[in-house]
C-alpha cells in the first residue's frame, strides 16, 4: 500500500465514523420524540459498515493491494432498530392510548453515549493514523535534502 492509498484509508474511516456520529446524535435529540410523520415512535437507527471492496474476487483484492488503490470503509445502510418500544403509564400525555399508556422511542441512552464514545475513539484513531502518514510523508520527503 502506498503512502496515499493508507491515507484514503483513513479518510474513509473518518467520514463513515461522522456518518455514525451523526446518527447517535440524531438518535438521543428524538429520545423523547412520541409522534413522527410516519406516525408512532421515533425508531432508533444504526449504521452499517461494510469494506469497500467485500464485493470482489481474491484476484481483484490482491491486485487492489498490489497497485495501492483505496481499501477503505463505506456506508452500506443506515437501518430502523426493530426493538419494541417501551410502554409508559401517563394518561395526560397526548399521545397517550386509551388505557393511558405511551409507546416511547425505542432509544436507550446508556447504549447510545457507549456508540458515541466508540465512534468519537475510532474518529481519533483515523486522524492519529493520518497524521502519522503525513508525518512520514514529511520525513521521507526531507531525505532527498
Amino acid at each position: 500500500m502506498s503512502f496515499f492509498g493508507s491515507m484514503d484509508t483513513s479518510t474513509s474511516g473518518l467520514t463513515a465514523q461522522r456518518l455514525r456520529l451523526d446518527i447517535i446524535s440524531q438518535n438521543i435529540a428524538n429520545a423523547n420524540t412520541t409522534r413522527t410523520p410516519e406516525g408512532g415512535p421515533y425508531k432508533r437507527k444504526a449504521v452499517i459498515f461494510e469494506s469497500m471492496n467485500n464485493r470482489e474476487s481474491f484476484d481483484q483484492v490482491l491486485n487492489k493491494h498490489i497497485s495501492s488503490r483505496n481499501n477503505g470503509v463505506r456506508v452500506s445502510e443506515i437501518v430502523e432498530d426493530n426493538k419494541p418500544f417501551p410502554l409508559v403509564y401517563d394518561p395526560t400525555h397526548p399521545d397517550a392510548d386509551e388505557k393511558g399508556y405511551v409507546q416511547l422511542p425505542n432509544v436507550n441512552m446508556i447504549e447510545e453515549m457507549v456508540n458515541m464514545i466508540s465512534a468519537s475513539r475510532s474518529y481519533e484513531a483515523n486522524v492519529t493514523a493520518f497524521n502519522s502518514m503525513k508525518a512520514m510523508i514529511s520525513k521521507a520527503l526531507e531525505i532527498g535534502k
